[in-house]
């Protein structure tokens, strides 16, 4: 594995940001959808994988020597793995994927100038 660097993480969330900003110039349903499907997985999409990181995180932080052993350190590291659960917790979200496209795709106003979502 290639040695990650900020510059590789800031790549990454560079990405994200085009995503965001291609999905506000309101692209077609489906192809959103699919775009954002990956970020969502149910085992690796983006709020298992930040919640992972959170977690490892915390166990670097908490095992390495040199950080002190003192009570606001503690706390930090407790925030960070709250944090962690409360992302995992956001897994779910790929089930709104699906009943998404499932609208999508069985709606009849899918002809030129219907909406969707009404």
């Amino acid at each position: 594995m290639p040695a990650l660097t900020p510059d590789t993480i800031r790549t990454l969330t560079e990405t994200l940001s085009d995503l965001t900003d291609y999905l506000r110039e309101n692209p077609d349903p489906a192809e959103a959808l699919a775009l954002v499907e990956p970020l969502l997985d149910e085992y690796t999409g983006l709020p298992v994988q930040l919640a992972d990181t959170l977690r490892a995180l915390a166990r670097a932080v908490q095992d390495h020597p040199d950080v002190p052993r003192t009570a606001q350190v503690d706390l930090l590291i407790t925030e960070l793995r709250t944090a962690a659960w409360e992302q995992a917790d956001q897994h779910t979200l790929h089930y709104v994927l699906d009943d998404l496209r499932d609208q999508y795709d069985s709606s009849p106003a899918r002809e030129p100038g219907g909406c969707w979502w009404l």
